[in-house]
């Protein structure tokens, strides 16, 4: 498969979006992990709406909220922004409790387009193994970086991965969670919590 000038014009176009972002804690621009999910989509077997959504898929959650969302839908269609909607945990400023925006996110799963689910799954993966990678860097410190401390993080990775399992890829959903357990492991040797 061949990319057209949309999926270049897209690229761009999230690299300005995101042009001020890093990564939580770290000094890594958050295009770096745009790049990675569209990496990971399109080695799965994405098609270039998937990857098209998957550099746009923080895009409303992180940079302007229903705006964002109004103008990915008359630059990239409506397919483009129905991807990048079921991958949006909010659009809401400010976000709600972190928690019962996990909670509703996990819910909202059951109904969400099989071909979202690449893109969303491709999307914790990586954040898996980033947590992953600064935990073996970093230590404990990490936890505090996130609103759901160490506990929620893996609260989460767990149970989106749960939500998603029954419809995802299943090389993927091995990766997944293979990475997921890793971590768990690692905890337990580090600081002797079972999560």
């Amino acid at each position: 498969m061949s990319l057209s000038p949309q999926f270049s014009e897209a690229l761009h176009f999230a690299a300005d979006l995101h042009a001020n972002q890093y990564r939580k804690g770290a000094k890594i621009p958050y295009v770096s992990h745009l790049l990675a999910v569209t990496s990971l989509v399109l080695e799965y077997g994405g098609s270039e709406t998937q990857a098209i959504a998957a550099v746009l898929h923080d895009a409303v959650e992180d940079q302007g909220g229903e705006p964002v969302a109004r103008l990915i839908r008359e630059r990239y269609g409506d397919q483009v922004a129905e991807l990048v909607l079921a991958c949006t945990d909010t659009d809401e400023t400010p976000k709600p409790p972190w928690k019962a925006r996990k909670v509703a996110y996990i819910d909202h799963l059951q109904h969400a387009p099989d071909e979202a689910l690449l893109i969303i799954g491709a999307d914790k993966l990586h954040n898996a193994r980033a947590v992953l990678q600064d935990y073996r860097r970093s230590g404990a410190a990490i936890w505090s970086r996130f609103g759901g401390g160490r506990d929620g993080v893996v609260w989460y990775l767990r149970e989106v991965t749960a939500a998603m399992a029954p419809r995802l890829l299943p090389t993927l959903l091995a990766e997944l969670e293979e990475t997921i357990n890793d971590l768990a492991r690692l905890i337990q040797e580090q600081e002797g919590v079972t999560v």
